[in-house]
């Protein structure tokens, strides 16, 4: 195999949106601006992400364009119906969903949560309702803890979310527990995940979510890019969330990572090591922690933090490495409420090796990076348009 690159690195900042897309007025969307609310907030210190061509792509607060950055830079239209995780992701490896996984604004039907209760073997279940995972235990965890029913939520995404404390409900038992759900969960309530989200503690002011979080999600179709590269004996290594959000398929290693600094490590372990292919990561905090609370500074701050140690990502790169980032998807902290957001994503590329400085431009869908990275490895997907010869 004759490839222009011998390794990609895909990075996705987890929900980092660069404008409003033309239909997300439809979504309730109209003025969703991710990095432009962040940017407004205050100076956002982001040299290194400047120097890729950051604020070329488009004019941001305090991030002009520059003459010759290092990178390549665009801007990519998520095409599917949706704005969440699992239709972002599974976008950049090239399946474009015409049916947005289903929603829950009012909390499950009562018809699915008896039968869940039945077949799970649960004394019922508490709350049912959309929240957030920290407000939900504090305000329904000593109920549990008490009466042994699982908490039941879910957000603005498509998810069934189960917390359950450790010591009341073993963590292998609400494993079980979720992939009843998860089974239970199909045709027309088919959600994108079941998320089960242990946590422990003593009282309502110290419960916390512990590390012990498992995603369930519905397995993508087939013929995704995951799968093609491993088909073709190359090494398909995740980071983070990843592997769950395709539910293994075609991933051949698995590195386990709770946060954005922990993320950050494992993919610079991994492009420290030798291997052949694709190396996918998530960096999970701006969406989980700062993009859905509402909490501008926090994101801020996490941006200024990847900037800082975008350098060591940098330096690891080897001579015949690619380097990617993107996102899957908004979530605006200046926006109303507390949904992902119907947004362009950012897409810098860069490689010691690769062009530089070129306007790839506004692309017709995540997809254009699955195909790129497709067809560097000899490999095509039945969506997307690739900009390979554009920066090799």
């Amino acid at each position: 195999m004759n490839s222009k690159f011998k390794r990609i690195c895909l990075i996705v900042l987890d929900s980092v949106g660069i404008g409003e897309m033309p239909d997300s007025e439809s979504w309730g969307d109209k003025g969703a601006d991710t990095l432009g609310s962040i940017l407004k907030s205050r100076k956002v210190n982001l040299p290194n992400l400047q120097k890729l061509g950051l604020g070329n792509i488009r004019e941001l607060n305090g991030l002009p364009a520059i003459e010759n950055p290092v990178g390549n830079f665009g801007k990519c239209t998520l095409k599917s119906n949706g704005k969440d995780t699992t239709t972002g992701h599974w976008e950049i490896a090239g399946i474009v969903l015409e049916k947005a996984f289903p929603t829950f604004p009012n909390g499950f039907p009562n018809e699915i949560i008896s039968e869940f209760a039945a077949k799970a073997k649960v004394p019922g279940v508490l709350a049912n309702t959309v929240a957030s995972g920290t407000d939900v235990i504090r305000d329904f965890g000593e109920e549990h803890v008490r009466t042994g029913k699982p908490i039941v939520y879910t957000s603005a995404d498509s998810v069934f979310q189960i917390a359950a404390h450790e010591e009341v409900i073993p963590i292998e038992r609400q494993y079980e527990i979720c992939e009843i759900a998860r089974q239970l969960l199909s045709g027309e309530m088919e959600v994108g995940r079941v998320i089960a989200r242990p946590f422990l503690g003593t009282t309502a002011e110290d419960f916390k979510r512990t590390g012990n979080r498992h995603d369930y999600a519905v397995p993508p179709p087939a013929d995704n890019l995951l799968p093609q590269l491993k088909n073709k004996n190359l090494d398909v290594i995740c980071v983070g969330k990843v592997a769950s959000v395709y539910d293994s398929m075609g991933v051949t290693e698995d590195l386990t990572a709770k946060n954005n600094e922990q993320s950050i490590n494992q993919t610079i372990n991994a492009l420290n090591k030798n291997s052949r292919g694709l190396i996918f990561s998530n960096l999970v905090d701006f969406d989980m922690l700062y993009g859905h609370r509402r909490d501008v500074e926090g994101y801020a701050q996490a941006l200024e933090y990847f900037d800082e140690r975008l350098p060591e990502i940098l330096d690891a790169l080897k001579d015949d490495d690619l380097l990617m980032i993107t996102a899957d998807h908004g979530n605006d902290p200046g926006f109303r409420g507390s949904d992902h957001t119907r947004e362009f994503t950012p897409l810098l590329v860069c490689g010691k090796t690769a062009k530089s400085g070129v306007n790839l431009g506004t692309r017709g869908s995540l997809a254009d990076i699955g195909q790129t990275i497709a067809e560097n490895f000899g490999a095509q997907l039945k969506s997307g348009e690739s900009f390979l010869t554009q920066i090799a």
